[in-house]
């Protein structure tokens, strides 16, 4: 499963449609980057609309389609929950998986010979968390992917863990990042940078490789 979901994560970034929007699945990152003065606030706003939207309706054509055993005790919608670790372990445990892949992203995507495997990057990170991490919090680092599993299976108790964590862990990734690079170092918001599609981010990405003639 962690390695199908990282693969997923990765053709989904280099995929027209991810190197069009930037690849944002999360509301976690987009207001991470809105921090960081790269979004607009109506944009960010858009984005996190599209972000929730998309995941509920992922869950109901999921549901739609294998029929009950998605619902199942055993599967439960897939609702992120707490492991032995409890409600504490797994807020840890979210802030610390999503601070490593926030500060992992932004290196990538702001060093120009890194840039072009940000994608890679951070699907490798999402089949690691998945195998590794998931027994501990459920691995999700995603509000929007965590309140679509808990529409239909009424996990709600919990859900306060998946809503705050992981904005949580990104947002001291880049407090972190631009205490010791500044916030100038931070060029794009896009995860994959096309240059043949157009940029509605506050985008300095042509800094990364002048030599090679690129723009946003």
């Amino acid at each position: 499963m962690g390695v199908a979901m990282g693969l997923t994560a990765t053709v989904l970034i280099y995929s027209s449609w991810g190197r069009r929007s930037g690849a944002h699945f999360n509301p976690a990152t987009t207001l991470t980057f809105w921090r960081l003065g790269k979004i607009a606030p109506a944009d960010a706003a858009l984005y996190g609309l599209a972000q929730t939207v998309g995941g509920i309706a992922g869950v109901l054509v999921a549901r739609a389609l294998p029929g009950p055993p998605l619902g199942a005790p055993a599967v439960r919608y897939v609702a992120t929950l707490p492991g032995a670790v409890g409600p504490a372990g797994a807020f840890v445990a979210e802030v610390g998986i999503t601070f490593v892949l926030m500060s992992v992203v932004l290196r990538a995507s702001n060093t120009a010979g890194l840039a072009r495997f940000t994608g890679l990057f951070a699907g490798g990170l999402v089949a690691t968390y998945i195998t590794l991490e998931a027994p501990l919090s459920g691995m999700s680092m995603n509000p929007a992917r965590s309140l679509a599993s808990a529409l239909p299976a009424g996990a709600w108790a919990t859900l306060w863990i998946y809503v705050l964590a992981p904005p949580l862990g990104m947002l001291l990734a880049a407090e972190l990042y631009v205490r010791r690079r500044g916030l100038a170092a931070v060029r794009c918001a896009k995860l994959q940078h096309d240059t043949s599609q157009r940029c509605i981010f506050h985008c300095r990405y042509a800094e990364l490789a002048p030599a090679r003639g690129v723009t946003s």
